[in-house]
């Protein structure tokens, strides 16, 4: 294939990812064992570490072979959030629960939620009233008393706070695991994460308690178009990760 003229196209091009052909004509699920497993035309799918693609529960199973069901000629992994998040999962987390359970816990060290606006008032109200509720739950639900800060100065957190979360999280299988930690890592709050995977919030309330000064810089001086791509991008990764979590 003749090479581009334009040099910033040719390195566009290169940089864009190469996915495979869809090579299945049907994506469905199977029970297998104790679990479900994503079938590709009655074959067991794997994930990249080669794999049984198999999860727990059959609403899970059925929502992500509908995923698969949804690719059209290629198989594109941005469109697949359940999936990624299974895979890191099943090829990654397993291996490495103490890890992961200990990532959350260091996003707690820094919670979104205890750093506080100084101004405007406005910005400070609506802080208050998404993000008090869901501190009062923590200390009441999680037994995790956090310490809040207006501003950006760093607050340490009291170690008992801390040990609180980790003992929240203690029961979680890998997959739900990864989808905690992936809530954690878009809302930068493990109280947000566990609200989620405890009932206590949906993911789109906690979406919007996670985004409230963005929010508020947007209705003041609107929203950037590839800022939005990549908000929404980061929403279907939230939504898939509730999914998980049973919301």
């Amino acid at each position: 294939m003749t090479e581009p003229k334009n040099p910033m196209l040719a390195a566009q091009q290169k940089m864009r990812p190469e996915f495979p052909r869809r090579f299945y004509k049907q994506a469905s699920f199977a029970k297998s064992g104790d679990g479900y497993a994503i079938q590709l035309d009655g074959k067991q799918a794997r994930t990249p570490g080669r794999a049984p693609l198999v999860v727990s529960s059959e609403r899970l199973a059925q929502a992500l072979a509908a995923e698969w069901e949804a690719q059209v000629g290629i198989i594109d992994p941005r469109t697949m959030p359940l999936t990624r998040i299974v895979n890191s999962a099943i090829d990654g987390v397993t291996s490495r629960m103490d890890e992961v359970r200990a990532g959350v816990v260091a996003y707690a060290g820094s919670d979104l939620l205890c750093y506080w606006a100084e101004s405007p008032e406005g910005l400070v109200a609506r802080q208050a009233a998404a993000w008090s509720p869901l501190l009062d739950w923590a200390e009441t639900e999680l037994r995790a008393r956090f310490m809040k800060s207006a501003g950006i100065a760093h607050v340490g957190q009291p170690p008992e706070a801390l040990a609180a979360i980790d003992r929240a999280i203690v029961g979680y299988d890998p997959v739900a695991l990864a989808a905690l930690h992936t809530i954690t890592t878009l809302t930068g709050s493990a109280i947000l994460a566990l609200a989620v995977a405890k009932g206590r919030l949906t993911p789109a309330q906690a979406w919007s308690a996670a985004h409230i000064d963005e929010d508020w810089q947007i209705e003041k001086w609107g929203e950037d178009f590839e800022a939005a791509q990549r908000r929404a991008a980061r929403w279907r990764e939230m939504e898939a990760a509730g999914l998980i979590l049973g919301n």
